[in-house]
């Protein structure tokens, strides 16, 4: 596949994954079309050697996996890629209408951290999973997405805040509270969101739905573009992290391997990773558990596996080359980057740095190095939770990217497209 091809599809991946749920429903359509069997979690599972599988929880995590095709589990052991679902975003609190000066708003809250100002003036839809009642008093849920620009956060003219180009301080209980409309003159009731909410529902053919609760957030409704004299680069909301999920799943269904190999996408990254599908929870002990027996095989298996956590790293910007250390900016296009960190912010030790090298040179690319500077906080990933919950051996990597956290976000081609071989190359790997 050519890089144009590549680029095209991550364009058709980020913009159908508008959330978390809507990235996972994404990945099992991928699944389901190259093979994979869906597995409940309610259910008993049935595996055989050489087949692939996925199950999910939540509707916002995944885990998709290909039992090794020649040995028993325990001494193949498995090629893990790890990333996460989630971004930084405004979702909609649970009673979400305001009306002021005869406009009609949406109240939220900041999900992670994210970059705020971006987020003024932007052309902002919705989307997220909707739970109702349906016509027979049942409860059920359904993904939702607007598409259209049905939102915007105006900024303040410059006029009225001689501040905002010197250090201006962003609110977000007061500042950043969408608007969605004009309360009209006629029609003087209440908005009610959930009424709203209902009425986008009947247009997917569900009647008669009562809406009880939802999870939705806003997002950028701007396509994703290739940007530059000869389009190296990537723009797009969401590349945090994204690009890591698209990477990994364009490897897991190409890397064309017969040993045991998994891809592990959790939700709530952006916030800790403590839920029942983040990566602090148990969810991918629980699915390793299924796959073999607990104690002395399982031990076996899981010192024959190696997890790579693949998420974006910090290029270094030519307009602040001062918040890099000399010795390790990344730059754009120059290689997926290996994340090192001594106080263990990051999983990678000198082995797996050497092998994931090593799997670099194999496929003829380059890889760089990123160490945060010394006199600054560091950043942390899915790496060092997992490995400390599984035990398994990890590095942290990623792609390197500018203004991560922003509704907006840039990346290079070449490196999406070279990390997507030195990830397949780790996915045939004889052992790890």
């Amino acid at each position: 596949m050519t890089k144009k091809q590549t680029i095209k599809e991550l364009i058709n991946f980020i913009e159908a994954a508008v959330t978390p749920y809507h990235c996972v429903e994404k990945m099992s359509s991928m699944l389901d079309s190259s093979g994979f069997q869906y597995l409940n979690e309610k259910d008993a599972w049935q595996l055989s050697q050489g087949c692939k599988y996925y199950t999910t929880r939540n509707g916002s995590s995944i885990v998709a996996w290909q039992m090794p095709a020649q040995q028993v589990v325990e001494i193949s052991g498995f090629r893990m890629i790890g990333a996460h679902t989630d971004s930084p975003c405004l979702k909609v609190k649970p009673n979400p209408e305001i009306t002021s000066n005869g406009y009609l708003q949406l109240g939220v809250q900041i999900y992670g951290g994210a970059l705020l100002n971006p987020w003024f003036d932007r052309d902002l839809s919705l989307a997220g999973r909707v739970s109702y009642r349906d016509e027979n008093g049942s409860i059920k849920s359904s993904l939702i997405d607007f598409k259209k620009a049905l939102a915007i956060i105006p900024s303040l003219a410059i006029h009225l805040n001689r501040e905002a180009n010197s250090g201006f301080k962003i609110n977000p209980q007061t500042m950043v509270t969408p608007i969605i409309g004009q309360q009209q003159a006629s029609n003087k009731s209440s908005f009610d969101f959930r009424e709203m909410l209902a009425g986008h529902l009947q247009t997917q053919g569900i009647t008669g739905a009562q809406v009880l609760d939802f999870d939705l957030s806003f997002y950028d409704v701007q396509s994703p573009a290739t940007i530059g004299l000869q389009d190296e680069f990537f723009a797009s909301a969401r590349l945090d992290n994204l690009l890591s999920c698209f990477m990994g799943i364009k490897a897991l269904l190409n890397a064309e391997s017969t040993q045991g190999v998994m891809l592990v996408c959790n939700d709530h990254e952006e916030v800790g990773s403590m839920s029942a599908e983040g990566a602090q929870g148990p969810m991918l002990q629980q699915v390793l558990n299924r796959l073999s027996e607990k104690g002395e095989s399982q031990m076996r298996m899981i010192a024959n596996s190696m997890l790579i956590s693949a998420d974006n790293a910090h290029g270094i910007h030519p307009n602040f080359s001062d918040k890099h250390d000399a010795k390790h900016g990344p730059l754009l296009n120059a290689g997926a980057v290996i994340k090192t960190n001594a106080n263990q912010r990051y999983a990678t030790n000198d082995i797996t740095s050497a092998m994931f090298k090593e799997f670099a040179h194999q496929v003829d690319v380059k890889v760089q190095s990123f160490v945060v500077r010394s006199d600054m906080a560091c950043g942390s990933t899915i790496g060092p939770i997992t490995a400390s919950q599984i035990g398994i051996k990890t590095l942290d990597i990623g792609v390197p990217q500018f203004a991560m956290h922003s509704i907006r976000e840039l990346a290079g081609c070449d490196d999406v497209v070279n990390t997507i071989e030195i990830l397949k190359c780790f996915l045939r790997q004889p052992s790890v």
